[in-house]
């Protein structure tokens, strides 16, 4: 009954304990998937493709509109550059038709003073002639030049008369003769000035007309150009506009597309954990069984197989991280990788799949950044191109645990982990196949 009784309790203390510990890990994923603080946040919108296009149609559209005003505007401030140049001539001519007009103006106004100095003059020596014919009248007699100084009563009379002669003499009696000449040439000199200055107040207004004319179509034409500018303002506020919409839709299907794949890295790092979880459980299971089954005797490891096994002491593993397969243990552009890659989004996490020690975290040549962990039964596995590291060299690890994150860091193409294994403890060479090495430890890749 003692010795029966004692395996059948054990058996007994197992079975609960094991059911006990699956229990709690079903409870703690169902608190973690109800718990408000831990709930899925809803996702962001997603743009469907018609509201992307038809955005990307309206901002095509209110290019166009910005493209074909923006001609126009180019058009018009050409046309209103040659408009002012047109008013800045007229301009001009206007102020050379008025230049023109004060010189005609002051030409007869030297004319008219011309014209009354020779009148003047002629009217002095007629009235000099007429006394002088009116006293050799009342002599009797035309006088000789010494008789008519001879003849003086007094000599006022004599110094008048000797003026008188002098004149004469000195040919002023020749504006008699020229008096009808010299009265026609001012007056045809002052009828010319007149005409010219008609002919300057009709050049002066027909270039005043000019030059309003060039003004008003300038002024015209500032007024197109400022009315073309404001069209232009308003399209380029609908340009941007849509360009902000559609800029909009593009970065709300951007943060959806960010969404869904950081949702499906979340979820496929916890179907990870659970697996992991699951794995856990199994194991504790088994080898609670085996102890209370032997009393522990532990296993022989084999050796000498064409695929090494993890070797004595190993149990069930978990696999270095999830995703997709996409080089192989090959010869490859004509060297040989030694190692297996397994594609997966950068953050999503990395395992160890046997316990050991970290013999080396951090930069490493190539890869960018690796671990190089150094398992119990000699094997060394190596985790390249990650983006981060959760250990530190010198630390124990247990199989399972998330050593690091998978990145994009060195000579690498896409977001990959590279994982390799060496034997006999030697981190840098006597690579192996991993794909059989796992396999030996129920993992399949």
């Amino acid at each position: 009954m003692v010795v029966i009784g004692r395996p059948l309790r054990s058996r007994l203390t197992l079975r609960s304990a094991v059911t006990g510990t699956v229990l709690c890990a079903l409870l703690w994923t169902l608190l973690v998937a109800i718990s408000p603080a831990y709930a899925v946040p809803p996702p962001p919108p997603n743009p469907s493709n018609e509201q992307i296009n038809e955005a990307d149609a309206a901002q095509q559209a209110a290019a166009a509109e910005v493209g074909r005003i923006s001609g126009e505007l180019a058009a018009a401030e050409a046309e209103l550059e040659r408009l002012n140049f047109i008013a800045e001539a007229a301009a001009v001519e206007y102020l050379a038709a008025e230049g023109r007009l004060i010189a005609a103006q002051e030409a007869a106004v030297a004319s008219a003073a011309q014209l009354a100095e020779a009148q003047g003059e002629v009217e002095g020596a007629q009235t000099a002639i007429v006394d002088f014919a009116r006293g050799s009248y009342m002599s009797g007699s035309l006088l000789t030049n010494d008789m008519v100084l001879l003849t003086s009563q007094d000599p006022g009379e004599l110094i008048q008369r000797a003026a008188f002669l002098d004149y004469i003499s000195n040919g002023r009696l020749d504006v008699l003769d020229n008096l009808e000449v010299a009265r026609v040439t001012v007056a045809n000199s002052d009828s010319t000035n007149r005409a010219a200055e008609i002919e300057m107040a009709a050049a002066e207004q027909a270039a005043e007309e000019a030059k309003a004319v060039a003004d008003a179509a300038f002024a015209n034409g500032a007024v197109l150009v400022a009315q073309v500018q404001s069209q232009k303002a308003v399209l380029d506020a609908q340009l941007q506009a849509a360009q902000v919409a559609l800029l909009g839709l593009e970065g709300a299907r951007a943060a959806y597309e960010a969404w869904a794949a950081q949702k499906a890295a979340e979820e496929a790092a916890a179907a990870e954990r659970a697996r992991v979880a699951a794995a856990q459980a199994a194991a504790a299971e088994q080898a609670a069984r085996n102890r209370a089954n032997s009393g522990g005797s532990g296993g022989g490891g084999g050796g000498g197989s064409a695929a090494p096994g993890p070797g004595p002491g190993a149990s069930s593993g978990v696999p270095p991280t999830s995703g997709r397969l996409t080089s192989c243990f090959c010869a490859r552009w004509g060297t040989f990788h030694s190692g297996i890659d397994i594609a997966a989004p950068i953050g999503t996490p990395v395992y160890t799949p046997l316990g050991g020690t970290v013999v080396r975290a951090g930069a490493a040549s190539g890869f960018g950044q690796a671990v190089y962990i150094r398992h119990d039964n000699g094997y060394v596995t190596v985790y390249g191109h990650v983006s981060r590291i959760f250990v530190s060299t010198g630390q124990r690890v247990y199989a399972g645990q998330n050593i690091a994150a998978v990145g994009n860091l060195g000579q690498s193409t896409g977001p990959h982990l590279h994982f390799e294994v060496h034997t006999n403890g030697n981190l840098y060479g006597n690579a192996i196949n991993p794909i059989p090495w796992l396999r030996n430890l129920g993992i399949y890749v």
